[in-house]
């Protein structure tokens, strides 16, 4: 039976959200009322191809197609009717990382993730040359780092991009970018809200002191803030979205953003002295700074939020992949005792089991690193799970211990903007990770040390957030935080956690713990080679 108490709703207003994810594409449709209407999803993983962290030009489109399709089909099937327009569309992906093409749009090496720890050279010189961080994982490192490689594929590149400017490029014409996704390439100067001109000059004097002639005010994309027009849905773009033929071209398109700018607005959180923390695959943590940060901190990226303010990012790589692999492991045990578990029922049955962890989780450490984790200097990744002889090996300890490492590294990180005297009043948490009530929201409380807030639509996360921008209209009146707080979240319900003092306790002693066996890691990248 369809349901026809929200069948109006299709009437009405309807806006498309679809975020490219590191393991799923999701797309939401919502109204007028930012209520979710229809979802839609497809799961990937990036693989790791000469070196490099990728995924496939024609695993980006199937993945699209089939995210998009999913939605569709849930329209026709809850409401009765096919998808053929909406207000508006706005793509979002995970952010940084490096694709470039020559002048005929052809991608000239397969597609950089944000997960490759390959340009350490290049980030170092140019947060030197720079005097402002420039992590491995941006866009302008990968371009760099290919400078300073001799990489050939520089004398025939044209433009590069994210992710998120790369699908909105192919469905619109238009090289444009989101303001927080561009801050996630390139420096931006927060008066001016584009990039910084007079850094873009140094670099280009980098590169001509190499004898590589490359222009970065010809190669970069537009930068346009929330609520600009960017660009509409061509007839090709359509097809390339939706192969049926079903959807209409001509619909606007809101400029494409990076998954921390989502993030943002999926947890009202663009405000000065606000924060939030995305958990997934990476973890990253962004506080709106209300002033300069008074050094230059190699584990503190500066970025912005989707309107240009000036924003802290703690980013860590690695966060929930490790804990996804243990309970695909226990969901196999389980298949083999011919019991049929869902895998939601595992998370929950095993997350809920972390809470009865003793205060030192029994001495066990897990390092759950799939990659390199920059804010531990840890160059490769090597997923370890370690114990002593005495460890009090149970389910409880086994467990708490792994959730706890999924929020260690950025741990290290905020504990930097505690010491700049950083003030936060609001934390909310947004993620898979939050799936599961409460659990992984009150290891987080510990490990952040402060009252963490997770509202009602955390579960649907970047996608929701990007739907929103797309039906955002910036105007003089109403700013982006203003339309947040007075038309999204005004009845938003949340459930806000506060550390007790002993969970705060417990997670210094694995803190201190984790610190100290970083080393362990280190040497695993030396003693296990990635060809054994």
């Amino acid at each position: 039976m369809k349901d026809k108490t929200k069948l109006l709703a299709l009437k009405d207003r309807t806006y498309l959200g679809i975020e490219l994810g590191s393991t799923r594409i999701k797309s939401v449709l919502i109204n007028s009322e930012f209520e979710v209407l229809a979802t839609g999803s497809y799961e990937w993983e990036n693989k790791l191809e000469d070196g490099y962290w990728t995924y496939a030009l024609d695993e980006i489109w199937r993945g699209l197609q089939q995210s998009y399709q999913s939605l569709a089909e849930a329209v026709q099937e809850r409401y009765g009717t096919v998808l053929t327009e909406v207000q508006g569309i706005g793509f979002s992906a995970m952010m940084h990382g490096y694709m470039a093409f020559d002048q005929s749009g052809e991608l000239l090496v397969p597609f950089r993730t944000w997960r490759n720890a390959t340009t350490s050279q290049a980030a170092k010189e140019l947060s030197e040359a720079f005097q402002f961080n420039i992590p491995e994982r941006w866009s302008i490192a990968h371009l760099y780092q290919a400078v300073l490689d001799h990489e050939q594929h520089l004398s025939e590149i044209d433009y590069f991009t994210t992710l998120a400017g790369y699908v909105h490029w192919k469905l619109t014409g238009k090289k444009v970018i989101g303001i927080g996704d561009a801050s996630g390439m390139f420096p931006i100067d927060s008066l001016t809200k584009n990039y910084n001109k007079r850094l873009i000059k140094k670099f280009n004097t980098l590169t001509d002191e190499k004898n590589v002639d490359l222009d970065l005010n010809h190669l970069l994309p537009t930068v346009l803030q929330a609520g600009e027009m960017a660009g509409k849905l061509t007839e090709q773009g359509a097809r390339l979205l939706d192969p049926t033929g079903n959807l209409k071209a001509g619909i606007p398109l809101c400029p494409p953003e990076g998954d921390a700018g989502t993030g943002m607005v999926a947890t009202n959180s663009i405000e000065v002295k606000t924060g939030n923390i995305s958990v997934g695959t990476s973890a990253f943590a962004m506080v709106i700074l209300e002033k300069e940060l008074k050094k230059v901190y190699p584990e503190i990226d500066l970025v912005t939020t989707p309107n240009g303010h000036p924003v802290a990012m703690v980013h860590a790589n690695n966060c929930s992949s490790d804990i996804n692999a243990w309970i695909k492991l226990f969901e196999e045990y389980t298949n083999l005792l011919g019991i049929k578990v869902e895998r939601e029922k595992i998370y929950s049955i095993l997350f809920n089991k972390a809470l009865e962890a003793g205060k030192e989780m029994g001495g066990l450490m897990s390092y759950g690193y799939l990659s390199g984790e920059n804010i531990t200097q840890v160059s490769e990744g090597r997923p370890l799970f370690v114990r002593q002889p005495e460890s009090e090996f149970t389910l409880a300890n086994f467990m708490s211990v792994h959730l706890s490492s999924a929020f260690a590294a950025i741990r290290v990180g905020m504990d930097i903007l505690h010491q700049e005297g950083i003030e936060i009043k609001a934390l909310v948490g947004h993620g898979g990770l939050f799936k599961t009530p409460k659990v992984g929201q009150s290891i987080l409380a510990a490990a952040m040390q402060a009252p963490v807030t997770v509202m009602e639509t955390a579960g649907e996360g970047g996608a929701w957030g990007m739907a929103i921008l797309s039906a955002f209209q910036g105007d003089e009146e109403e700013d982006l935080n203003q339309f947040l707080k007075s038309k999204v979240f005004s009845q938003t319900k949340g459930i806000t956690i506060h550390p007790t003092k002993a969970a705060i306790e417990s997670y210094d002693i694995f803190i201190k713990r984790y610190l100290a066996g970083i080393n362990i890691e280190r040497q695993a990248i030396h003693s296990l080679k990635k060809e054994i």
